[in-house]
């Protein structure tokens, strides 16, 4: 099955290279249907407004980790009021509280590749695991490690087709939809903060430059 999968995810990435992104969410609906689910990181809702003038019934992620700034949740609650579409917020097993009694406080400082796979890519995994294939909003303008991303690919590790609608889109095309489109966007993104994830590992900075200050850490794993 998986490898039958594969090679459908690979045979469409090359089809679809280059194509609208609209077509490329429409494809990945109208090949998995409910074995789809879109994952969101409500920086910007883009990819969710992209998904609700296709199909209301396809549910959408978000990993509430428990560190998330105020406006992240704010953005979660904006969208889950406007779309009517099935969105989950998945939890961690620990709560921060419960996390600090197990592994210490301040985790995020000791171990932040530990404290990401705890309360994002664990969880995400869970979420994930009924579903055939699952698309996300990355793109490769956020950094050079996204540089190849495919517009649709396969995730190895979950065993699942993975999708990017926005693979190609600039940043001038991002705001271009959400201006055409009245796209429910995060406030941070205009507070300084090109990139938002957890409060304790976010700052202020261009691309993804404030994530992980002062590591070497890009990426949480999840992707």
């Amino acid at each position: 099955m998986n490898a039958t999968l594969r090679a459908r995810a690979l045979r469409a990435g090359d089809e679809l290279e280059g194509a609208p992104a609209e077509e490329i969410l429409g494809w990945a609906v109208e090949q998995f249907g409910s074995g789809l689910v879109v994952a969101a990181s409500m920086a910007e809702a883009v990819l969710v407004d992209m998904l609700s003038r296709i199909r209301l019934d396809v549910p959408v992620v978000f990993i509430d980790t428990g560190y998330h700034f105020a406006e992240t949740i704010g953005t979660r609650d904006a969208v889950r009021h406007r779309y009517d579409l099935p969105l989950i917020s998945v939890a961690p097993q620990l709560t921060v509280a419960g996390q600090d009694a197990v592994h210490g406080p301040r985790l995020f400082e000791r171990d932040p590749d530990q404290c990401c796979r705890m309360r994002k890519v664990v969880p995400l995994d869970r979420a994930l695991a009924p579903y055939q294939a699952w698309a996300a909003g990355s793109r490769r303008a956020e950094s050079a490690g996204r540089k190849n991303l495919p517009a649709v690919g396969w995730d190895e590790r979950r065993g699942k087709v993975k999708i990017h609608p926005l693979a190609a889109w600039t940043d001038e095309d991002v705001e271009r939809y959400v201006q055409e489109h009245g796209v429910i966007v995060n406030p941070l993104l205009s507070d300084g903060y090109d990139s938002v994830g957890c409060w304790p590992c976010t700052e202020r900075g261009q691309g993804r430059a404030g994530r992980w200050t002062g590591s070497t850490k890009t990426e949480c794993g999840i992707h």
